[in-house]
């Protein structure tokens, strides 16, 4: 019988980013996913301030070279990887050098958000989907973690409806608190709607805010595990209209084997909620 597969789609990550709620998990869960006997692949963005001597990022030329286009314009994908060797485990770094290339995360150093912060979300969900299609890997649990994978579901269910490395894969989103003020650019809706997503599914993106974008990947996803403590009470009230497998805030450093208990019942085809 082959291993149970995980995708993990991350927005931050240890080492290579200051820690967070969200960073420590999407650093510990792949290894202890990993340590409990299934394959992983772990995606996040090549933020420019991520030092690459120090962390040995190289690129992967095999997986590098594609375009995508985003707002009308062409941008390579650049694909680098690099490991983290007290865990075992290889990290994939979507990267361009118009999006990720400044030596910041999602600020400029004054604390303004960048403009483009919508585009780069949609062209880093892209990048990993079309990756992983390049690779030829097929997951059974694809994991997404921040506002900056909430598309994910989207883009599966529409641009990548018929390709068969995601036919069975169950989507689970990771809610969490870790968000931004105000709302992206306005435009974001047309632009996701230019790769092939409907404009009825992008409805509450006329306002690109952080609420809005936890609620489309909340709503989209087959299942949705709680991360934050204290979740806004916008996210709090999407949630409990949700009929779908939830896993609650547990806490603790016991996320890794509650976590994995919840694939396990996703994986068994098992669809009551899990908590209300």
């Amino acid at each position: 019988m082959s291993k149970p597969r995980v995708l993990y789609i991350s927005q931050h990550l240890t080492p290579y980013l200051p820690e967070t709620t969200m960073s420590h998990v999407s650093r510990m869960l792949p290894q202890g996913t990993h340590e409990k006997g299934k394959e992983i692949r772990v995606f996040m963005p090549r933020f420019g301030k991520i030092n690459e001597r120090r962390h040995q990022l190289h690129e992967v030329i095999r997986l590098s070279g594609m375009n995508l286009n985003v707002n009308d314009t062409d941008h390579p994908l650049i694909i680098k990887v690099a490991s983290i060797p007290s865990a075992r485990i290889q990290v994939y770094f979507i990267d361009n050098d118009t999006y990720f290339k400044r030596k910041a995360v999602l600020e400029d150093a004054d604390g303004n958000f960048f403009a483009d912060n919508d585009e780069r979300s949609l062209f880093f969900v892209r990048g990993v989907l079309e990756t992983v299609r390049k690779l030829g890997w097929a997951p059974d649990i694809i994991h997404c973690s921040g506002w900056m994978t909430s598309l994910v579901p989207l883009y599966l269910k529409h641009v990548f409806a018929d390709e068969p490395y995601f036919e069975k894969a169950k989507v689970i989103y990771h809610a969490f608190d870790e968000g931004f003020e105000g709302a992206l650019d306005g435009g974001m809706a047309a632009k996701a709607e230019a790769h092939g997503i409907p404009a009825d599914a992008l409805s509450s993106l006329a306002e690109p805010t952080f609420e809005n974008l936890n609620a489309l990947g909340m709503q989209g996803a087959d299942a949705v595990i709680v991360g934050s403590e204290n979740l806004t009470p916008d996210s709090q009230a999407v949630l409990a209209g949700l009929d779908k497998p939830i896993l609650p805030f547990g806490g603790g450093e016991g996320f890794v084997s509650e976590i994995n208990a919840f694939y396990d019942t996703m994986l068994e085809g098992k669809t009551e909620a899990v908590a209300e």
